[in-house]
C-alpha cells in the first residue's frame, strides 16, 4: 500500500527540485554580484575622492575657493551619474566649498565634535553613501603656515609636528545608490526569470506524466458525480495498478457507507425534528421570561432614581447640620487652633457634599437634565477657597501657583459657585499635574458688563508637558486622556473636561485652549453671572496702608505683576524688584540715602534653598524697615516658624491674596478686631416674625440659629400639622417648609396653609435635601415661592429672605445689628429679670445664686466629661440633676432648658451615643454663660 499519491511522486521528483536548485542558483549569482557591484562602486568612489583630496590640499592651504570649486564641479560633472553632491570641509568642520548650491551639506558634515578622518570613511544611508577622505598635509614648513589664513581656524604651527602628515580638513562626496539598486534589481529579475523557467520546463514534463493516468482516474470521477447525484449504488469496476487500484477501493467503500449514513441520516432528522419542536418551546418560556426582566430592568431603574433621591436628602441632611453649625462657631471668638480646625472641617464637610453632588452628576447627565443653579456668592472668596485647597499640591511639586485678578471685577455675584469652583479646580488640577516645574498662573478678567449681567473669563496658563494636534482633537471627548501613556503615567479617566465643557456651556459660557508639545498649554473658560447688589463681605479696611511704602522683591512675573496690582488697589506706594542685584542696588541707595519703608515684602520661589537664601535677605532688609513679610511656596509650619524666628514679622503661603495681605500688614492690635468684624454677620436684622418647619432635631435648631441673625423672631415646629395650627393663630412674613416630614408632609401643609386667610398669601420657601434634576420646577408647581437645598447657604438665605421680605409684617422698628446683637446675647444666655423674680425680688440674693452657678459651672462640665469617658451614667444624672436646681433659681433659662431636656432623656434610658447631639449643645451653652459673665455683672450693676 503506497503512502503517497501518484501525483505527489510526480511533483516530488520533477517539479520541487528543479526549483529549488533553480531559484537556490538565482539567489546565490544575485548575491554575488550585489556584492561585486557594491565593491565596484566603492572602489569607484575612492577613485574619485582620493584624487580630488590630494589635489584639494594646495587651494584648501591657499584659500583658493575659486580654484578649488573649479576642481570639485569638473570632477562631478564627470561622474555625475553617480555623485549627488561634493562638499570640502575645513580643518574646524566648516563649509569651504560645494558642488552643489542645493546639497545637503548638513548630512555630508561631521557630527559636531566628531575627530577628522584619517583615511577614506564610508557612511552608508537609505538612497545614498557618504565618501569622507581627509585632506592631508605632508610636509608643513614656516612658509607655508604663512599662507594659511585665518578663515581656516588651523592651529598654530607650532603645535604640529613637522614630520608628521596631519589632516587640514576633509572632502565628502555624496554617491547617488540609484543606478547600483537599479543594476542590482536587475540582475535579481534576470536571475529569478531563468530559474522560473527552468521551473516551467519542469513543470510541462509533469504535466505530460501526469496525463498517464487521466483515463481511469475520469472513470471515477464520473463514479463520484453518480454518487453525488444520490446514485449510492454505483461502483468501480475493473483492475487498475498502483494508487489507482486503492482509490477504486475506496470509492467503493464510500459508496457503501454513504448508503449507511443516509440511512441514520433520515432517523436522526426524525429526532431533531422532535428537538426542534422542544427548543421552540423553551424560546417561548424564554421569551415571556425576557419580558418579565424588562419590566424588573425597568422597576429596577425607577429604583435607582428614588435611591439617588433618598441617598442625596439623607446624606445633605446631616452634612447640612455639620456645616451649619461648624459656620456657626466660627463665628464665636476662638483660638487660632479652633479656628484652624473648625476650618479643616468646613472644608472637608464640603468636599464631601462636593463627591455627592459628582455622583449625582452622572443621573443629571445621563439625562440631560443639567440645571445650573443661581446662589449669591463671593467671586474673590470662591477663587480663595479654591487656590487654598489646590495650593499645597503646588507647593509639594516646587510649582509657582499665581493669581491676578482684575481689579474693575465685581466681587458679589448670584450664579452657580459650586460649578464655577468645579470647573476651576479641574483646570487648574490638571496644570499642577501635567507640570512638572515652572509655574501655573491663573487670570481672571473681565469680558462683557452690561449692569445687569457679566461675563467672566478664566484663563489657565501653565508650562507643563503640553499636547500633540493629534491630542488636542481628542481632548474634550469622553474618556480620553491625551493617550494611554498619559493615562498610566498621570491617571484620570478622562471625563473631567468633558463635564467642564457641558457646565461653562450651561453657564452661557464657552472653554477652550492652546497648547504645544513641551512648551505648556492656556486653557480658558468664561461664565455668565447676575450681578448682586446687596454685598456679601465688607470692604477691607485699608485705611492703615494708604500711602505706606513697601519694598517688594520677587523673581516670578506673574506673581510680581498680580501682587503689585493688589498693593496698588490698596493705595500703597510699591518698589518693586525683580533680582537680587536690583534688591542689592536699592538696599544701597536706601542705606546711603537713609531711607526707610514702612514694609518689605518677598517672594521666594523654591523652597528647597528658602531658609537661607530667606535669612540673608531679611538680614539685609532688616536696616531699612522692621515689618518684613515673606511669602514662600510651602505649607510648612516649622518653615515658616524658623523664618519669623530670624526676623520676618509673618511668613505666607503663595499665592497671595488680598484679604491674606491686608491681614499681615496691619498692626497687631487691629488683626483680632479685623477678624471679628469679617466674621460678624452682614446687613441689618429685619425686625419681621418667620416660620421654620423641620422634622429633624438638627436642622430646626441650625435653621433657627441662622435665622435669628437675619430676623428678630423666629417661631419653630417639627411638624405640619402644628405649623398649619401656629399659621391659624398669628401671621409670619415668611415660612420655611421641609418637604419630608412624618405626619403630614411639607407639600400637604402648604396646600393648607395657602386655605387659611392669615397667611394665604405668605411667600412659603420649600427647604430639602433632594438636589436631583427636576425637583426646583417639582417645587414652584406645587406653589412653593422658592427652593432651598441642605446645606443651607447663608447667602441664599439672606438674599431670599430679602427678595421675598414682605415689610407690611413688621413687627418692631428696626434695631442697629450691632447694639441687637448685644442685647440678644444678654437675653439669651442671662436673664436678670428671670433672676430677680425667683430670688423674690432680693438683688443680693440673686447676684448670690448667680455667682454661686457660675463658680461651679468648670468643676461640673469636668467632672461630667470625665463620667461621660468612663461611661457611669448613674454619676452623669446625679451631676445634671445637682445643675437643674441650681439652674431653677437663676437666670440662665437656656442652660436651664437644656438641662431639663438632659434630665428627662436620661430618665427615658436614653444612651450616651443618642444623646451626643444634646450634650454637644449642653457644653456650648455653659461656654456661652461663662463668656456673658463680666457683661452681665456690667448689667446687674446698671439696674
Amino acid at each position: 500500500m503506497h503512502k503517497i499519491s501518484l501525483k505527489d511522486w510526480v511533483i516530488i521528483l520533477t517539479i520541487l527540485p528543479t526549483t529549488l536548485i533553480s531559484f537556490g542558483l538565482a539567489s546565490y549569482f544575485s548575491y554575488s554580484r550585489s556584492v561585486e557591484l557594491n565593491d565596484f562602486l566603492e572602489q569607484r568612489a575612492k577613485s574619485i575622492i582620493e584624487p580630488v583630496a590630494i589635489a584639494s590640499k594646495d587651494p584648501l592651504l591657499n584659500n583658493d575657493r575659486d580654484k578649488l570649486r573649479q576642481l570639485i564641479d569638473f570632477t562631478h560633472r564627470t561622474q555625475s551619474n553617480i555623485v549627488k553632491s561634493i562638499v570640502v570641509f575645513t580643518g574646524d568642520n566648516q563649509v569651504f566649498a560645494a558642488s552643489s548650491y542645493h546639497g545637503d551639506t548638513h548630512l555630508m558634515r561631521l557630527k559636531a565634535g566628531a575627530e577628522l578622518p584619517s583615511h577614506t570613511i564610508m557612511e552608508s544611508l537609505d538612497d545614498y553613501i557618504i565618501f569622507r577622505t581627509p585632506i592631508i598635509e605632508e610636509n608643513l614648513n614656516a612658509q607655508s603656515n604663512k599662507n594659511v589664513t585665518s578663515n581656516n581656524n588651523f592651529r598654530p604651527y607650532s603645535t604640529f609636528n613637522s614630520s608628521k602628515p596631519y589632516p587640514i580638513g576633509y572632502i565628502a562626496i555624496q554617491i547617488d545608490k540609484d543606478h547600483l539598486n537599479f543594476k542590482q534589481q536587475s540582475q535579481v529579475l534576470i536571475a529569478f526569470a531563468f530559474a522560473l523557467l527552468g521551473s516551467l520546463i519542469s513543470a510541462i514534463f509533469a504535466i505530460k506524466l501526469i496525463k498517464k493516468v487521466t483515463k481511469p482516474i475520469n472513470s471515477m470521477v464520473q463514479a463520484i458525480e453518480r454518487i453525488k447525484e444520490g446514485k449510492l449504488e454505483s461502483r468501480v469496476s475493473g483492475q487498475l495498478i498502483g494508487e489507482l487500484n486503492f482509490l477504486k477501493n475506496g470509492i467503493n467503500a464510500m459508496a457503501q457507507s454513504l448508503d449507511s449514513y443516509q440511512n441514520e441520516m433520515n432517523a436522526s432528522i426524525d429526532q431533531a425534528t422532535i428537538d426542534l419542536r422542544e427548543s421552540l418551546e423553551q424560546f417561548e418560556i424564554q421569551n415571556v421570561e425576557l419580558s418579565i426582566s424588562k419590566r424588573k430592568a425597568q422597576e429596577a431603574n425607577r429604583v435607582k432614581s428614588e435611591f439617588l433621591a433618598n441617598m442625596s436628602h439623607e446624606l445633605r441632611t446631616p452634612l447640612n447640620g455639620v456645616i451649619g453649625f461648624t459656620r456657626q462657631v466660627l463665628k464665636t471668638p476662638l483660638t487660632e487652633n479652633q479656628r484652624d480646625y473648625l476650618q479643616t472641617i468646613d472644608r472637608s464637610a464640603n468636599n464631601l457634599l462636593a463627591i455627592i453632588n459628582d455622583i449625582l452628576d452622572f443621573s443629571k447627565l445621563d439625562a440631560g437634565k443639567m440645571v445650573i443653579e443661581n446662589i449669591p456668592f463671593s467671586l474673590r472668596e470662591t477663587l480663595e477657597d479654591t487656590l487654598t485647597l489646590l495650593a499645597p499640591a503646588a507647593h509639594k511639586k516646587n510649582i509657582e501657583l499665581s493669581i491676578d485678578i482684575a481689579q474693575e471685577l465685581p466681587d458679589s455675584l448670584v450664579g452657580d459657585t459650586m460649578r464655577i469652583k468645579q470647573i476651576i479646580t479641574n483646570l487648574i488640577s490638571n496644570a499642577i499635574k501635567f507640570t512638572p516645574q515652572g509655574f501655573v498662573a491663573v487670570d481672571i478678567n473681565l469680558v462683557e458688563d452690561n449692569q445687569k449681567n457679566i461675563k467672566v473669563k478664566v484663563t489657565v496658563t501653565d508650562t507643563g508637558i503640553g499636547m500633540t494636534e493629534k491630542q488636542q482633537q481628542t481632548i474634550f471627548d469622553a474618556f480620553t486622556q491625551a493617550d494611554q501613556s498619559i493615562t498610566r503615567l498621570y491617571g484620570g479617566t478622562g471625563l473631567g473636561l468633558v463635564i467642564c465643557q457641558r457646565l461653562a456651556q450651561e453657564m452661557l459660557g464657552d472653554i477652550g485652549f492652546s497648547s504645544e508639545k513641551n512648551h505648556g498649554s492656556s486653557f480658558w473658560f468664561t461664565f455668565q453671572c447676575e450681578i448682586n447688589a446687596m454685598p456679601l463681605m465688607l470692604e477691607l479696611d485699608n485705611q492703615h496702608l494708604v500711602n505706606k511704602t513697601v519694598l517688594y522683591y520677587e523673581e516670578n512675573n506673574h506673581s510680581r505683576e498680580a501682587t503689585k496690582n493688589i498693593l496698588k488697589h490698596l493705595k500703597m506706594r510699591v518698589t518693586s524688584v525683580i533680582n537680587k542685584h536690583q534688591l542689592s542696588q536699592v538696599l544701597t541707595h536706601s542705606n546711603q540715602a537713609q531711607k526707610r519703608f514702612d514694609y518689605a515684602l518677598v517672594g521666594h520661589n523654591h523652597t528647597a534653598t528658602a531658609l537661607s537664601d530667606l535669612r540673608k535677605t531679611i538680614a539685609k532688609l532688616l536696616p531699612i524697615t522692621g515689618d518684613i513679610h515673606l511669602a514662600i511656596n510651602s505649607n510648612s509650619p516649622s518653615l515658616q516658624e524658623a523664618l519669623i524666628a530670624s526676623g520676618a514679622v509673618s511668613c505666607m503661603s503663595k499665592p497671595l491674596t488680598p484679604s491674606g495681605l491686608v491681614k499681615v500688614l496691619q498692626p497687631t492690635i487691629k488683626a483680632s478686631t479685623e477678624k471679628l468684624i469679617l466674621n460678624a454677620p452682614i446687613g441689618q436684622i429685619l425686625p419681621i416674625k418667620v416660620l421654620a418647619v423641620d422634622d429633624n432635631e438638627a436642622n430646626l435648631k441650625l435653621i433657627n440659629a441662622l435665622l435669628l441673625e437675619q430676623v428678630t423672631q423666629v417661631t419653630i415646629t417639627d411638624n405640619g400639622l402644628s405649623a398649619i395650627e401656629l399659621c391659624k393663630k398669628e401671621t409670619f412674613a415668611l415660612i420655611f417648609m421641609d418637604i419630608q416630614m412624618p405626619i403630614l408632609d411639607g407639600i400637604s401643609t402648604l396646600k393648607e396653609i395657602k386655605k387659611l386667610s392669615m397667611n394665604n398669601d405668605t411667600p412659603i420657601i420649600a427647604v430639602t435635601a433632594h438636589a436631583l434634576s427636576g425637583e426646583k420646577e417639582k417645587m414652584h408647581q406645587q406653589g412653593f415661592n422658592a427652593y432651598m437645598t441642605k446645606p443651607i447657604d447663608e447667602a441664599m438665605l439672606r438674599h431670599i429672605i430679602y427678595e421675598y421680605c414682605d415689610f407690611n409684617h413688621l413687627v418692631n422698628p428696626i434695631i442697629p445689628t450691632a447694639e441687637l446683637n448685644d442685647v440678644r446675647a444678654i437675653e439669651k444666655v442671662i436673664d436678670w429679670p428671670l433672676a430677680l423674680y425667683r430670688s423674690a425680688n432680693k438683688a443680693d440674693l440673686a447676684k448670690e445664686m448667680f455667682l454661686g452657678l457660675v463658680e461651679s459651672l468648670p468643676e461640673t462640665q469636668q467632672n461630667i466629661l470625665d463620667a461621660i469617658d468612663a461611661q457611669d451614667i448613674t454619676l452623669i444624672k446625679q451631676l445634671v440633676h445637682k445643675l437643674n436646681g441650681a439652674c431653677c433659681y437663676t437666670g440662665a433659662p437656656n442652660l436651664a432648658k437644656i438641662t431639663i431636656q438632659l434630665e428627662t432623656q436620661l430618665k427615658m434610658g436614653l444612651s450616651l451615643e443618642e444623646l451626643e447631639p444634646e450634650f454637644l449643645e449642653f457644653f456650648e451653652h455653659i461656654e456661652q454663660v461663662l463668656f456673658a459673665v463680666p457683661e452681665a455683672l456690667k448689667e446687674f450693676s446698671a439696674m
